[in-house]
């Protein structure tokens, strides 16, 4: 495993062994073994049980952060949990889906981007990646070995939890056997603060645009637009499901769901239009290409876990549902058991590009 960094400025940090800290606060921890043994100090656990479903992110944010904290997202005051709150991903839904997701995500997004790494101005130097809601890590056990050079990822999750889990399991290697090098940030990834990407060469998040608001999507190309870095955007849910074979209760399931999915101000199936919108009146060439989940026998275990997720979100959405939709559920998890259903959901991946400065091609 490559080296990973904490920062611990007043912000409970990455759960794990305790390195020597340099004169900003950072902890770094010098090689796989000494992580995978010594990071068994336990993280604050909360309860996942059931947490399966899109709702399941942490979406708004918190206050600024205070004088002397590294720039990073904006952060809730430690301490400041409550019941209000809602619901974090279980790294048990994450680990799951990450093999539909990597098999999904747009291959054909790669190469633009590759082309645009290359030629960054002022090329020198380790690239420098902010993953946003970062999750158990996925996206850069998925992207950081299909890119070339020397590889700086810092992961922002709000859930130390999440972060000792992106950390342990990060890759060691870039495509051409580079160096990786990991940092671990604990912070809500919401809205950013003006300087939080300065220095970024990508900024990458997976299944994070429709869980945010018009404002907060706005921040974030307004971001990544003066760090002049590109962003690479995956999996959001574009609102749209096919099973098979159909039933008569699937349009009203989905519409149901699409609506739970706007609730609160959130973008939903509409973030990527918005994103298009957003990213391109800052001057970004943008792309948008299909990623979507294609479930079959073989991923039996992730359709009944996802159709829970999906039906249950309908139902809270639209309470009158109740017992069709548990018949509905049911009949559904029945068919995947047996073998007997498919299903595509789907997925919208962007791509990006700032207008080109400097020595950019």
């Amino acid at each position: 495993m490559s080296p990973t960094t904490t920062t611990t400025d007043g912000i409970p940090a990455q759960p794990g062994p305790r390195g020597v800290s340099d004169a900003a606060g950072n902890t770094a921890i010098d090689s796989a073994t000494d992580r995978a043994s010594d990071m068994t100090e336990p993280a604050p656990r909360h309860d996942t049980a059931g947490e399966t479903g899109p709702s399941g992110v942490i979406a708004g944010a918190g206050p600024v952060a205070r004088p002397g904290e590294r720039a990073t997202v904006r952060l809730r005051d430690a301490g400041s949990e409550s019941e209000e709150e809602p619901p974090r991903y279980a790294p048990e839904w994450l680990q799951l889906r990450e093999g539909a997701d990597g098999a999904a995500r747009a291959h054909d997004l790669l190469d633009p981007l590759r082309i645009r790494l290359a030629n960054r101005p002022g090329r020198c130097g380790s690239l420098v990646v902010h993953d946003l809601g970062c999750g158990t890590g996925s996206m850069g056990r998925w992207l950081a070995p299909r890119l070339d050079g020397a590889q700086h990822w810092i992961l922002h999750d709000r859930d130390p939890y999440l972060l000792h889990f992106a950390a342990v399991a990060s890759p060691r290697a870039a495509a051409d056997g580079s160096r990786v090098t990991v940092e671990t940030r604990r912070a809500d990834v919401a809205r950013l603060t003006p300087d939080a990407l300065s220095g970024a060469s990508l900024v990458t998040a997976s299944a994070l645009l429709d869980v945010l608001t018009r404002e907060e999507i706005e921040a974030l190309a307004e971001a990544c637009a003066g760090a002049g870095c590109p962003a690479l955007l995956t999996l959001s849910v574009a609102g749209r499901v096919e099973l098979g074979p159909s039933a008569p209760l699937d349009a009203e399931i989905a519409e149901a769901f699409n609506a739970h999915q706007r609730r609160g101000g959130l973008l939903g199936p509409d973030a990527v239009t918005v994103a298009v919108e957003a990213f391109g009146e800052r001057g970004a060439t943008v792309r948008v290409n299909p990623s979507p989940w294609r479930l079959g026998p073989d991923d039996a275990e992730l359709t009944a876990q996802w159709l829970r997720g999906w039906v249950g979100a309908a139902v809270e959405q639209r309470p009158e549902l109740g017992e069709r939709a548990d018949r509905y559920l049911q009949e559904r998890l029945a068919a995947c058991a047996a073998g007997e259903l498919r299903v595509t959901v789907h997925h919208s991946d962007l791509l990006a590009l700032p207008r080109p400065s400097g020595g950019a091609a």
